[in-house]
């Protein structure tokens, strides 16, 4: 196997398994529709993709440096994950469309993989395996990881679009968004008792 298909494996697995940002992305697709929801997987892509290049210029020693910024990025993350599991939780299950309720944004998406212990995981380990330093393989691995990590979560934002239509009576979308509040609750757990 090549290195770059090699690469592109890691990325597909890293980026369409289930995690935090999946769990909004379907969520949003559910509610907003698919375009409304394109915006979070942009920034979610646009914000691993600086994770994982400052990962390799050497962001990781920093945070091996002073391990308090690995502490505040956790409690960062648990929070974040708890706003948004609210926020979920609170739906009205309305589609209507308005000014409060809008889908997660950009900005939404590139903070949850900068809080999101996955998206760490997965930058130090592909930064480990793929790159030995060599700022070249870095940014071959980020080149290949964009489309892969943005395709990912729009196929999550997707299949929310899909089962969309199941969804059209507000108790129905009341109770799928407060399961995926529940999953979010359940991964800031995970985070806390890890």
């Amino acid at each position: 196997m090549s290195l770059s298909l090699s690469m592109a494996a890691f990325a597909l697995a890293a980026s369409i398994s289930p995690g935090p940002v999946n769990i909004v992305a379907l969520g949003s697709g559910a509610r907003h529709g698919l375009r409304a929801s394109l915006g979070h997987a942009a920034g979610a892509t646009l914000g691993f993709c600086l994770l994982l290049v400052l990962t390799g210029l050497g962001l990781h020693e920093l945070l091996l440096r002073w391990p308090w910024l690995q502490h505040l990025l956790l409690w960062g993350g648990v929070l974040f994950l708890l706003y948004m599991a609210w926020k979920l939780a609170s739906d009205d299950g309305q589609l209507q469309a308005d000014a409060e309720q809008r889908a997660p944004t950009a900005w939404h998406g590139a903070a949850m993989q900068w809080l999101s212990p996955k998206a760490w995981l997965a930058a130090v380990a592909g930064v480990g395996a793929y790159t030995a330093g060599e700022q070249q393989l870095l940014w071959l691995f980020t080149w290949i990881y964009g489309p892969i990590c943005f395709v990912s979560v729009a196929s999550w934002a997707w299949a929310g679009s899909v089962i969309r239509q199941y969804l059209g009576e507000p108790r129905r979308l009341r109770l799928f968004n407060r399961g995926l509040a529940l999953l979010l609750v359940a991964s800031a757990g995970y985070l806390l008792a890890g």
